[in-house]
């Protein structure tokens, strides 16, 4: 039977959905890879990554917790154009830019543009789909990271300079923007993209911001995601350096095991959206979260290149579903009543802990060395769970 041009329209924006999520992960693959080499072009210390990470957080931050009011203006697919351009033209500074003070001021507009196509996806496809394409849309991003560090790998390895892997990025970045404009009005629609997924609920009364601010449950929720988005950018960015500079693995051989972890993280969310009907949000995030600290455990006590492989290998996967499980545990933290409000501080605050916790990674390793990476790594999970026990207490009683 022929599909209806509802259910036709609804699965068109799934796509372009998943297809801005590849587009958002690309970026994020390719600081990890290149970073020793923009050091030795700008001459500069191994923490000074952490510049990097301060603009785009600020830039991020700001453009996801207003993310809300900006589609109202533009519309999705307006902002989607607009954001891919202003990341395109952050991956374009990159790649010319001779000078160090403008590639850390440029993080800032990629940084506004990553912080509106998160946030903004994320709250279509949490009103509009299912938890298994909720999960799916993050395998999306994963597609995306994983093809950061190849891109940034091959480009080194056949050019010998790492602004090549920028400037590809920056030619697709350009082509997602020119898609999204030319489908700006198909997202005026809502609808939803698979038949008998949708997530549709009962109309509450919203909770203003000053209510959310004073729940305890949004302030924990907000850490969740400070500390994981800042554990998972954490070990992608410094994985390649810990494995070249400490372990004696080849550049080549590093790139690519760096990619393997978010190739792992990738399988990782596809995987968890096949099982979401049988497992709860709380019991994804408990499972993945003890396998995620066994994996970094195996990481800080096995230093050979077997061991290492594993231990990535093994947090890559496991953590894969922590993210969109917890946006779509949001409710069950907070209440129904708090979530749209919650969901973009949520995003501000991955943002801040995406550019905290590895840059205080980087002090860390400067004054211990690169080893100490592993274990501030378990102790970044183990909080993760610690604070996860605690969110889940702290529901809005009246929601």
């Amino acid at each position: 039977m022929e599909k209806s041009p509802t259910l036709n329209r609804g699965f068109i924006l799934l796509i372009l959905s998943y297809i801005a999520f590849i587009s958002l992960g690309l970026p994020d693959g390719l600081h990890g890879v290149a970073w020793p080499g923009i050091r030795e072009t700008f001459g500069l210390p191994i923490d000074a990554i952490a510049l990097v990470m301060i603009c785009s957080t600020v830039g991020y931050s700001v453009s996801g917790f207003f993310s809300g009011v900006t589609v109202r203006l533009m519309g999705v697919g307006g902002l989607l154009a607009l954001s891919c351009g202003l990341t395109s033209l952050a991956q374009l500074t990159y790649s010319l830019t001779p000078i160090w003070p403008l590639f850390v001021g440029v993080a800032f507009l990629g940084g506004v543009g990553a912080g509106a196509i998160d946030a903004g996806v994320n709250n279509y496809v949490e009103k509009h789909y299912s938890e298994r394409l909720m999960q799916w849309l993050h395998g999306s991003f994963g597609i995306g990271i994983t093809a950061g560090p190849i891109i940034m790998t091959m480009g080194i390895q056949l050019t010998g300079r790492w602004r090549v892997g920028y400037m590809v990025v920056c030619a697709f970045q350009a082509v997602m923007a020119l898609l999204f404009f030319l489908t700006r009005n198909l997202w005026e629609r809502n609808s939803s993209g698979e038949e008998g997924e949708e997530n549709e609920t009962a109309p509450v009364e919203e909770a203003s911001m000053g209510e959310t601010l004073k729940m305890p449950g949004a302030w924990l929720s907000m850490l969740l995601f400070f500390l994981y988005v800042g554990s998972e950018i954490g070990l992608g960015l410094w994985v390649y350096s810990l494995l070249t500079q400490s372990r004696g693995v080849s550049p080549a051989v590093a790139g690519f095991i760096t990619s393997s972890y978010w190739g792992m993280f990738t399988v990782g969310r596809f995987t968890a959206g096949l099982y979401t009907k049988k497992l709860t949000p709380r019991h994804l995030l408990y499972l993945s979260i003890g396998i995620a600290l066994t994996g970094t455990v195996i990481l800080t006590l096995f230093r050979g290149v077997a061991g290492s492989v594993t231990g990535i290998a093994l947090i890559g996967f496991a953590i894969a579903p922590i993210f969109p499980a917890l946006m779509s545990d949001t409710a069950n933290r907070v209440g129904r009543r708090h979530v749209s409000n919650t969901i973009g501080m949520q995003i501000s605050a991955s943002g801040i802990g995406g550019a905290a916790v590895p840059s205080f990674a980087g002090v860390l390793a400067r004054h211990f060395g690169i080893e100490v990476i592993s274990p501030y790594m378990l102790t970044a999970f183990g909080l993760l769970l610690i604070f996860l026990l605690l969110a889940r207490a702290k529901k809005d009683p009246q929601s």
